[in-house]
């Protein structure tokens, strides 16, 4: 039979032991960490109409006036979330991207805008979001000059201008 010393020296050995294993972590075992700041590129919306479609919306809509094409009673909108993220205590986390492609029945009208949270204080009066146009297959449209539509007041401002109106839900109005 064991000695109650000799017990307690096993034990001992064990918790140092089960202690060390648990605060060694190897090179092999990358630290989760939240981003500080993402960088949306034309890979960052391939495929956007196959995300979680969150909301659909047809017709006119007073609050949209032109934008969106809100407008045109014949277009039809729908909101895509990547990976259907959430907000999470209150806000969408870095990297989370949005796409709206609002569009008619012969597709005459094709309008794609996203946002991205951006976040690295890009935007710290438009919770860091940061706003795109789309050309029809995903990749950020460039304007007359050769210049990415894209930035934290695109559109003179415009796109901040309507969102800021959903300050309370992290500047998105689906998944209110």
């Amino acid at each position: 039979l064991m000695t109650t010393t000799m017990r307690l020296f096993i034990l001992f050995l064990l918790a140092g032991f089960i202690t060390f294993s648990a605060c060694n972590k190897t090179e092999d075992e990358p630290e989760a960490q939240q981003p500080q700041e993402y960088v949306a590129t034309d890979a960052s919306f391939a495929g956007f109409d196959s995300w979680p479609l969150v909301a659909e919306e047809q017709g006119p809509d007073p609050a949209l006036g032109p934008a969106h094409q809100g407008n045109d009673s014949t277009v039809t909108r729908h909101i895509f979330f990547k990976d259907d993220q959430n907000r999470v205590s209150g806000e969408y986390p870095i990297g989370t991207i949005i796409v709206k492609d609002s569009y008619n029945p012969d597709q005459s009208i094709k309008e794609v805008t996203a946002m991205v949270k951006r976040g690295n204080n890009f935007a710290p009066n438009g919770g860091d979001w940061e706003w795109f146009m789309l050309t029809a297959d995903g990749n950020i449209a460039s304007d007359p000059d050769g210049h990415p539509m894209r930035g934290a007041d695109l559109m003179g401002g415009m796109c901040i201008g309507c969102h800021s109106a959903a300050s309370a839900t992290d500047y998105a109005f689906a998944k209110t």
